[in-house]
């Protein structure tokens, strides 16, 4: 009998129970403490998910997410203490429509409105609204205020900005190589014959965007860049090429094409234009100053860092760092680790819940020996090997630990431990038969069918197709037509040539097909999923290995390995399906906060 049916509740009722007794139990430890309900609600909000009616408190979540995330959080927390601390020592402040009219700005300036642009953050980058408000546009627009009084735009500044923008301009074309000497050559070469350089460029330089056509390049300007390439170009007429320059490792020479001349913008428009330009200027000025300000309150700063640090920890309990004599309690590193990286930190503490949980059911449990075994297997099959053929541990964990967050004690709570209790839930079940062993010997090492494959996403064009192969039966016409009607790309772009077929290779509807036809042969029309496949064969390769017992116990090695992998997720999957799970956490990001006026409170 289960627990549900031992009292008497519906199937669908077990999720309410468990949110039920969670703030039953609450709510008798509050009446015997004589506390208020707004306990309650802080001890039914101390647990973010109950997985089988097992509890995830929030402070386990807190835990989990500074031992993976703390350092790079905390060191953000530090940057944004540093700058606030200045901030408040000069009298300054950032208003919240002061950060909602940057974002408005940054967004319309991408042709996007702001709920598109911070939706497209969040989807490439992974930068919520809220950490893009906080940690990104405040910083910026505090550091801006903190250098504002010493940005000025001066004439001479915005002369040379008007210049590169509406002045003359030099339309050349270029040779760029990396070898003195072959530059001296191609140099003499088009000197002596100016006609020749479009050539040149297309033959020998090494700027494969300007080579492609004849060497142009984009107009050169007063005042964008490089000022010997500047004073080179201007100092040419119209066919004439430049000395050789050196420009990083590469050298180059230039060839005029044509001189455009400067621009008159209408009077009207130049209140406008002085206002982009100054404003553009004062940007660049501010980045600039702002960097360096900021690099200057870093090297100032008084920082003690004692997240991590076992004696500072010691002495200071429950900070994370000491900023300019300021407290950081690691109270905050946690909350700000939560609001980052929360949710998937909680969706690794749920499927640990839910393997510890397969493991204690199942009677097994997991040694340090486990764990090591599966870290050697793990290195030795990506080559991390010494040169006795062992695995290299330190240069394993050096690979996958490199600008990744936590430790190695993170990677193996995060990807050893789970593999290794997946592996022994699964390893009773997972046994090779010898039609297992036969079929892996004739996958592996089996003969491959070669043929051209033309793939269709209708019956119809399908018959069609296969109508035409049938009539002019040769692997040039069949090609034509894979060229002309696939929608798959390489047997499109490959005239109707794709990889050889094998044996057991996950593909039963055209291996039984092909393996069943002779050089020359077109097959039937292969349906699969919504695709229509026609085939047609041009002959078979050699097996590799003739010889079963010579491969017996790599092939086995490989088969079990590949047996266990597929067992390993269809386990997971069935303890996820299977799973009472509520997720508190992310329930309450989903469900908006409608805030409900009574009497002036809310």
């Amino acid at each position: 009998m289960t627990i549900q049916s031992h009292l008497a509740l519906p199937p669908t009722s077990s999720r309410t129970f468990i949110r039920r007794a969670i703030v039953l139990t609450a709510a008798i430890v509050a009446i015997l403490g004589g506390v208020s309900t707004m306990r309650v609600e802080a001890a039914e909000n101390s647990v973010v998910a109950v997985v089988n009616a097992d509890p995830i408190s929030r402070d386990a979540l807190a835990s989990a997410s500074v031992e993976r995330y703390g350092t790079d959080v905390l060191d953000n927390l530090i940057n944004r203490h540093l700058i606030m601390q200045e901030c408040n020592r000069r009298g300054l402040g950032v208003t919240n429509e002061e950060v909602r009219t940057e974002i408005f700005r940054v967004a319309k300036k991408f042709g996007l409105n702001v709920e598109s642009y911070l939706q497209l953050l969040q989807e490439e980058r992974d930068i919520t609204p809220d950490q893009y408000s906080r940690e990104i546009i405040w910083p910026m627009l505090a550091l801006r205020k903190l250098v504002a009084d010493e940005v000025v735009v001066s004439q001479d500044e915005f002369n040379r900005a008007f210049v590169s923008q509406y002045g003359e301009a030099i339309k050349c074309r270029m040779v760029m190589v990396q070898d003195q000497s072959q530059a001296t050559q191609l140099h003499a070469q088009a000197v002596a014959e100016p006609s020749s350089f479009a050539r040149l460029a297309k033959e020998f330089s090494e700027d494969p965007t300007s080579a492609s056509v004849g060497g142009l390049i984009p107009p050169i300007r007063r005042y964008m860049g490089d000022q010997a390439i500047e004073d080179a170009a201007f100092a040419l007429d119209v066919a004439e090429v430049s000395d050789v320059l050196p420009v990083g490792d590469h050298w180059m020479f230039l060839q005029a094409v044509r001189r455009m001349p400067a621009s008159q913008p209408a009077p009207q428009a130049l209140p406008a234009i002085k206002e982009q330009i100054n404003d553009r200027i004062r940007d660049e000025k501010m980045k600039t100053a702002a960097s360096q300000l900021f690099a200057q309150l870093q090297e100032q700063a008084q920082v003690v860092k004692v997240l991590g640090d076992a004696e500072a920890s010691a002495k200071y309990p429950g900070v994370a760092a000491i900023i300019n004599g300021q407290q950081v309690s690691i109270a905050n590193v946690a909350a700000e680790c939560i609001k980052r990286h929360g949710e998937s930190v909680l969706e690794g503490e749920i499927n640990r819940k839910l393997l510890t949980q397969a493991l204690a059911k199942s009677g097994k449990k997991i040694s340090n020996e486990d764990l090591k075994r599966e870290i050697e297997r793990a290195a030795i099959s990506f080559g991390y090997m010494n040169a006795n053929g062992s695995a290299d541990i330190e240069g394993w964990f050096a690979a996958v630990l490199e600008g990744g967050p936590g430790t190695r004690e993170v990677y193996i709570e995060d990807v050893v431990w789970p593999s290794v209790a997946l592996k022994k839930l699964v390893e009773d079940e997972t046994n090779l038969t010898q039609e297992d062993l036969q079929q892996g010997f004739e996958s592996h090492y089996g003969p491959r069918a070669e043929v051209l494959a033309c793939v269709l996403s209708d019956q119809r064009s399908a018959q069609k197709v296969w109508e035409m192969a049938r009539d002019n039966p040769t692997d040039q016409f069949f090609g034509q037509l894979a060229n002309q009607y696939s929608i798959e790309p390489v047997s499109s772009s490959n005239f109707g040539k794709v990889p050889p077929i094998r044996k057991h290779g996950g593909q039963p509807s055209v291996e039984k097909e092909v393996f069943q036809m002779k050089p020359g042969d077109l097959s039937g029309i292969i349906a699969t999923g919504d695709k229509y496949i026609i085939l047609r064969c041009q002959g078979f390769t050699e097996p590799v290995v003739s010889d079963f017992s010579a491969v017996q116990e790599e092939l086995r090695s490989v088969l079990i390995e590949k047996k266990m992998n597929v067992a390993m997720g269809m386990k997971y999957d069935q303890l996820k399906q299977t799973a009472e799970i509520d997720n508190f956490f992310v329930a309450a990001k989903e469900i908006p906060r409608v805030a409900a006026e009574s009497n002036g409170t809310r």
